[in-house]
């Protein structure tokens, strides 16, 4: 396919590599990150799109894809797909829906769920929301990016899984950051409490794939001094979109929104910046050491 691709910093750009990688004709644009192998690089996103059968678009936010979209509808043609994998708002996905329908073009609002290493690897979750038959046609696409694939509606509903995701996320990783730091206090040996909690009912994904304890469980950015696979901020922007979302449609998500504070508190006040979300945990330990 010709595929242009807008966003190519640390998810956008291995996902941009994998796809020339595969034989597509990559042209991409980025405002500052260098061309991934085998992407040619274009003037403006409005270059990108020209003649491209699927734009994809990785951003940091909803105003920003707003104002792309503004410049890159335009320049599609008529059925092409826009293919957004960033993480904004539901509100802003489709009103970017709404002016493709209106050039006549596809649009799938499909955030991811992998990190950095999952964006390297070609082993994406991608979230989709959208037509049934614009997903056909992108899913070539999508399977050399990722591992799988979930069609959850119409278009926004992507972002809408990705939000509500992240929310059980950032709310049981601190948690169970802070089951550890409690688990030092009393005495409790880390390997222990992993070795239990990990075969019993305190099970999750923070604790078995990503632990936020050093040298417990299988390799994570714990083992790396915490630099970020996914980094504090960005959780604490998902969480902010949750919970955003929550009041917009009348949902109550008090866990939620405690999370929201403990990592906003985290980012803006301590030294999460810039570090692993999962760096809570030496944060909450030095802590409990008073």
């Amino acid at each position: 396919m010709k595929v242009g691709f807008i966003g190519l910093g640390n998810m956008g750009g291995p996902m941009a590599r994998n796809l020339a990688r595969e034989g597509h004709a990559v042209r991409g644009f980025d405002l500052a990150a260098p061309m991934p192998k085998g992407v040619e690089k274009a003037a403006s996103a409005a270059e990108v799109a020209q003649g491209a059968e699927v734009v994809i678009t990785m951003l940091p936010n909803g105003d920003i894809l707003r104002k792309v979209a503004d410049e890159v509808v335009p320049a599609m043609e008529a059925g092409a797909i826009l293919l957004d994998c960033s993480t904004v708002d539901v509100e802003s996905a489709r009103a970017v829906a709404a002016q493709c329908e209106e050039r006549g073009c596809g649009f799938l609002d499909a955030p991811v769920s992998g990190g950095i290493g999952g964006a390297d690897a070609g082993t994406l979750t991608f979230m989709v929301g959208g037509a049934a038959d614009a997903l056909e046609r992108a899913r070539p696409l999508l399977d050399i990016m990722g591992g799988r694939t979930v069609h959850c509606g119409d278009a926004g509903n992507g972002q809408a899984a990705k939000i509500c995701n992240n929310m059980i996320l950032g709310a049981t990783m601190a948690v169970t950051c802070e089951a550890f730091a409690l688990a030092d206090k009393l005495g409790l040996d880390r390997q222990a409490m992993y070795d239990v909690a990990s075969t019993s009912s305190g099970q999750s994904w923070s604790l078995t794939t990503y632990c936020p304890a050093p040298g417990v469980g299988p390799k994570s950015p714990s083992d790396n001094d915490y630099r970020p696979g996914f980094a504090a901020e960005l959780m604490l922007k998902d969480l902010g979109l949750a919970i955003r979302a929550a009041e917009a449609a009348g949902a109550v998500v008090p866990v939620g929104e405690e999370a929201m504070r403990q990592y906003r508190q985290f980012v803006e006040d301590e030294d999460g910046r810039g570090r692993d979300f999962s760096a809570m945990l030496p944060r909450l330990a030095a802590k409990a050491l008073g």
